[in-house]
């Protein structure tokens, strides 16, 4: 018999009611875990169900193996035959054991994205389309919508129709057609290949119908329409489902998930049994009672009150910091006060909206010799983009860091691969040179290097390698900024445009953190008397190298956007950055109610990891994308009852001039007013309209500088005319074609151009 003891009133409804439809509506921090595993537990001890006859689905491989150890240590049956795993496996499991009927063999192979993306790349490439016309990544996107929505060619649904006649819709049919002729599936082909097989083959559907008796559903608010679909054809007529979840907690849409799943489980099981797990065993009686009065706000949801037994706890502390250093001082100074106190750093998290936020909370732990980790990422200095620029900026440098060199002479892509770059080593070696010294003298005197067989696009590359290179050395030494010596590497070198062409969600990240790059060059310049890319370069190499010398025995504090922080639970927590346009984002901000609500259960879930103290902090001021944005506070802080929290303001001035003073916040029932007007010290005004800017004044578009059939000189190229011009102001950008026959696009701010008149 299973051990029932451990379980509140609800859970044990939720274990014992194993006939019919049921959905446990599992709050925060309410046992969701502990409630399923003795679920099925109970089925295979006390109900003596088979375990061939059960199975288990939740959405990651972790989760399905620690729900299995779990249950391994309370019966004593054999679990061989218990299928407890994800939907996609599920999937390929099925498509194996049944892939005749669906024309593949058992051997068939499952492409992930970037097999998928080649396909779609080689689609374009034979309609003659450019990748910077159309991304591989839109046609992934437009076939991501339809496998979630559980589409397949000629299946017909009450709440799906795709649109045949978007252009899209053959590069869907064309890829399709691909992975058959490849004997292989795409993720979200193993879903829809299991739709179309039950569908298709009612014979085969029944065998499974047949076999599974109890079906259970872990984390049930993130699973999508196709997903869905699977589970209504799996349980037939036989209704015996348990699936767990909260709409509350449904943060996912982005990546398929859809909240009517939860919301309409009674309209597609009438006689469904609705269980609700209110008691929050996680949090302190205060946070729970704040977090539920936020998230009140949404409609979508069914109506949760949360609860604990647990002690009231310390008021949630918003804190107001003058700008984004400000918030990392507070952030840092904090963590520090509660290790002098005893806490383990291991009890601490730092949430943030967005990845690219981390970086100013990394240099502040760094500096304080903090020991943390980035969970579910890599840290800011250490990702891909941010080694990449820096690479370019090392070499200006130093010419003579050979492993810069290589890491970027073909990023982004210039031709020049690893047979050429051999050549390139070779030469230095043999003269005695550094490898861009080599670069640079191949490049001059190319006609002399026959014999190195490089061809047209290796010489091209090698041209504009060394030239930007020498092009960066010459502002570096006139004592330009070093901010604008980084965006000229940035934009000149092709990377911005190459992550912009790719239109992913992982290169709009990658975007976002090479911004944060940029305003790391300028608050270094703010800070520094003679900056210089030397002494930026320095300062950050020797912060980050100090990370071995940390003495880790209490652990790191983890920093982690809110979407890795799910199902977690810290003693401290920070959520970062909860100011208008960055908390929500602007994103969200233009995409409806929706979305906002979404926003919403995300803040939600923040406040619902903190075990014992929460700190909420926002920036009057904050550095975004290189220019300072006055976003004001979020409108969920507003949320927040009074009673709750303690407002402390952390600024670098003694004026009484803060938001705390311009509204009452909590009870009140009014919505806060984003119609204010606000001026700045450079006089420039700015209206906060819903969460968004816009400028008051009037403008005219300038003419350009350089216009098109000019005659220019470059300090480099020589002389040469515009040949097109777009864009204007700070972001005008030209095409010239030099004496030599070269073309080359600048942009016009850091191009060393002169008018001949």
């Amino acid at each position: 018999m299973v051990d029932l003891t451990n379980l509140n009133r609800d859970q044990k409804a939720a274990v014992l009611h194993t006939d019919g439809p049921v959905m446990v509506l599992a709050g925060a921090g309410s046992g969701k875990t502990r409630t399923l595993v003795t679920r099925i537990s109970y089925l295979l001890e006390d109900k003596r169900i088979s375990p061939f006859r059960i199975l288990a689905l939740t959405f990651s491989n972790k989760a399905a193996r620690e729900m299995r150890e779990r249950i391994a240590s309370e019966v004593n049956e054999d679990l061989g035959a218990l299928q407890i795993t994800t939907f996609h496996a599920f999937c390929a499991r099925v498509l194996r054991q049944e892939a005749q009927y669906l024309g593949l063999s058992k051997n068939f192979t499952i492409y992930d994205t970037s097999e998928s993306k080649a396909i779609a790349k080689s689609i374009l490439q034979k309609r003659g389309i450019s990748t910077k016309e159309t991304s591989p990544f839109e046609i992934l996107y437009f076939m991501d919508d339809l496998k979630n929505n559980g589409y397949y060619r000629g299946r017909e649904s009450d709440y799906f129709e795709a649109d045949e006649d978007d252009p899209f819709f053959d590069y869907y049919l064309e890829y399709e057609a691909e992975l058959h002729r490849a004997n292989a599936v795409d993720f979200g082909g193993l879903i829809t290949g299991v739709l179309q097989l039950f569908e298709k083959f009612p014979e085969v559907l029944q065998r499974y119908q047949e076999r599974y008796q109890y079906i259970l559903v872990d984390e049930y608010q993130d699973t999508n329409r196709a997903q869905f679909d699977l589970l209504t054809l799996l349980i037939g007529n036989n209704d015996n489902i348990c699936v767990v979840g909260d709409e509350d907690q449904s943060i996912y849409s982005w990546r398929g998930a859809d909240i009517n799943n939860i919301l309409d489980f009674e309209k597609r099981f009438p006689n469904a049994e609705v269980l609700k797990l209110e008691q929050n065993y996680r949090s302190s009686k205060t946070i729970i009672e704040a977090a539920s009065h936020v998230i009140s706000r949404n409609s979508l949801r069914k109506g949760k009150e949360m609860w604990t037994d647990n002690k009231i706890g310390d008021v949630i502390e918003i804190v107001e910091c003058h700008n984004d250093k400000k918030e990392g001082e507070f952030v840092t100074d904090t963590i520090k006060s509660l290790a002098s106190q005893g806490k383990e750093y291991r009890d601490m998290a730092v949430f943030y909206r967005a990845n690219s936020q981390s970086r100013i909370i990394e240099d502040y732990l760094r500096k304080a010799n903090i020991p943390y980790k980035v969970v579910g990422g890599v840290k800011f200095y250490e990702r891909k983009e941010i080694k990449d620029l820096l690479a370019y900026l090392r070499i200006v440098v130093n010419p003579k860091d050979n492993l810069a060199i290589s890491r970027i002479i073909n990023v982004p892509t210039r031709g020049i691969g690893a047979t050429s770059l051999r050549k390139l080593e070779d030469e230095a070696v043999k003269h005695d040179m550094s490898l861009f010294e080599s670069i640079e003298n191949i490049s001059d005197h190319i006609d002399q290097y026959k014999h190195l067989r490089f061809s047209a696009k290796v010489k091209s590359g090698l041209r504009s390698f060394a030239n930007l290179i020498q092009e960066l050395q010459v502002l570096d030494k006139e004592g330009i900024k070093p901010s604008v010596i980084y965006e000229k590497a940035l934009h000149e070198s092709g990377y911005f445009d190459f992550l912009k062409a790719s239109k992913d969600y992982e290169s709009i990240a990658r975007l976002e953190n090479l911004e944060e790059l940029g305003s790391a060059l300028k608050q270094y310049e703010e800070s520094t008397k003679s900056p210089n890319l030397t002494g930026f370069l320095e300062t950050i190499t020797l912060d980050t190298s100090s990370d071995e010398d940390r003495n880790l025995n209490t652990g790191e504090v983890s920093l982690m956007t809110i979407h890795g922080a799910k199902g977690l639970e810290f003693g401290f927590v920070f959520v970062t950055g909860a100011e208008e346009n960055v908390f929500p984002s602007y994103k969200s901000l233009e995409s409806g109610q929706h979305a906002e609500e979404e926003e919403r259960r995300l803040f939600y879930v923040a406040m619902t990891r903190a075990m014992e103290k929460l700190f909420i902090t926002f920036a009057q001021g904050r550095m975004l994308f290189g220019q300072l944005k006055f976003n004001g506070p979020s409108r969920f802080i507003h949320e927040i009852p009074s009673k709750f929290y303690h407002w402390k303001k952390e600024t670098s001035d003694s004026s009484n001039n803060s938001f705390m003073n311009q509204r009452s916040f909590g009870d009140q029932d009014d919505d806060w007013d984003f119609n204010q007007e606000t001026s700045y010290d450079d006089g420039e005004v700015v209206y906060q309209v819903n969460g968004s800017e816009s400028q008051s004044s009037v403008s005219t578009t300038p003419d350009s500088k350089f216009p098109t059939g000019s005659k220019v000189v470059h300090s480099l190229y020589g002389e040469g005319k515009v040949l097109d011009t777009e864009g204007f102001g700070s972001e005008e950008k030209v095409v010239i074609k030099f004496n030599d026959g070269a073309r080359k696009k600048f942009m016009v701010k850091f191009a060393p151009l002169t008018l001949l008149t």
